[in-house]
């Protein structure tokens, strides 16, 4: 009975399932541009920054700091194009200061969360610069 079933069923299963992954649409991966931009801008950045102060390993900047630069793009709101163009230069270093803080103390750079807030005032501001109004 169990030769049966497996003869029987099995194949038909299969030819339900594949027909069913092939014929259902797939919406492509896609990532919202400026955000890509504002996290790569803020690896670039952060990565600058911390070799400048001598802190920290390449991978570690550049991760704190395409969080940062992405935690930026949230803050001024991904779709509202209003708030895009009429950024606030506080805002974006206060965010960037306290992304790069907290994402020190996860990452495990808890002995230096100063200079972690510093590096993330410094993505926002570039951030700032670099995008304000586009």
């Amino acid at each position: 009975m169990n030769n049966i079933l497996k003869r029987t069923l099995l194949p038909s299963l299969m030819a339900a399932s594949l027909a069913g992954v092939t014929l259902v649409p797939a919406k492509p991966a896609a990532a919202d541009d400026q955000v890509l931009r504002d996290a790569g801008i803020g690896a670039v950045t952060n990565v600058v920054t911390g070799a400048v102060r001598g802190k920290g390993n390449v991978l570690n900047n550049a991760v704190r700091g395409g969080v940062t630069g992405a935690a930026v793009n949230g803050a001024n709101g991904l779709r509202n194009t209003r708030n895009r163009r009429n950024r606030s230069v506080v805002q974006d270093v206060g965010v960037g200061a306290g992304t790069s803080a907290v994402t020190g103390v996860i990452t495990g750079n808890r002995k230096d969360t100063l200079g972690n807030a510093v590096d993330g005032a410094a993505v926002g501001a570039a951030i700032h610069l670099l995008t304000n109004g586009k």
